[in-house]
């Protein structure tokens, strides 16, 4: 598939970004309780479960594309409050273990869920990884929210059958669990190493509304009719 030939760095620079990611955890769940302490009383909500590519990691505030969804969601007048339940570094795992606080607290419409990388360059079994997220979606839906998962690749030096594999866990549980799906959240900077920063992973700010434009088509369907 010609979307995995990307430009990503080597095994050993993404083994030291997982380190790097690991170290700002605590300062990345400040950001984020605030970020979801900051969800506007009375509106439905939608919560993002991600990891560093939605935490604005090395990015200006208020910059991802989570924030920018915001500033749609306003725009279009959809009242909807987001918040960003995402840390740099994180897995599926840490991502279920912090669900249920995010659940019990906003009581969520939609849950959108961005996790999975930092499994793959941990070297998280397959199977630890799809159970997760099918955790993350059965605890979601079993309080009546509609959940999207967001699917990502790995770096083809893992080899294009686990590349393909590990793409293929979002795809199957997304068909067997009904929920919609963000093929690539990356999909139209994957080739375009200017859209990334220095350590061709995360995404430059000029990035992000490509990256929400890869998610809205699947997200609006679910908003119902706009407020006017």
């Amino acid at each position: 598939m010609e979307r995995l030939k990307v430009n990503w760095t080597t095994r050993a620079t993404l083994a030291l970004l997982v380190c790097t990611c690991a170290t700002r955890v605590l300062a990345a769940d400040t950001t984020t309780n605030a970020a979801a302490v900051a969800a506007t009383a009375g509106n439905p909500s939608i919560v993002v479960l991600g990891d560093s590519i939605s935490a604005e990691y090395g990015l200006p505030r208020d910059t991802g594309w989570v924030a920018l969804l915001r500033t749609k969601l306003t725009q279009e007048h959809f009242d909807y409050s987001v918040a960003n339940s995402s840390i740099s570094g994180d897995t599926t795992s840490g991502g279920l273990a912090r669900l249920p606080a995010a659940l019990n607290r906003l009581k969520p419409k939609i849950v959108i869920v961005e996790l999975g990388a930092n499994d793959a360059l941990r070297g998280v079994p397959l199977t630890t990884t799809e159970a997760n997220l099918r955790s993350i979606v059965e605890k979601s839906q079993a309080i009546n929210a509609t959940v999207v998962l967001v699917g990502m690749y790995v770096p083809p030096n893992y080899g294009l059958d686990y590349s393909q594999k590990f793409h293929g866990v979002y795809e199957q549980l997304a068909k067997e669990k009904h929920v919609p799906l963000v093929p690539f959240l990356l999909a139209g900077i994957e080739n375009k190493p200017e859209m990334f920063q220095a350590d061709q992973i995360h995404p430059t700010p000029q990035a992000q509304p490509l990256l929400l434009n890869n998610v809205w088509p699947v997200l609006r369907p679910l908003l119902g009719a706009p407020s006017k």
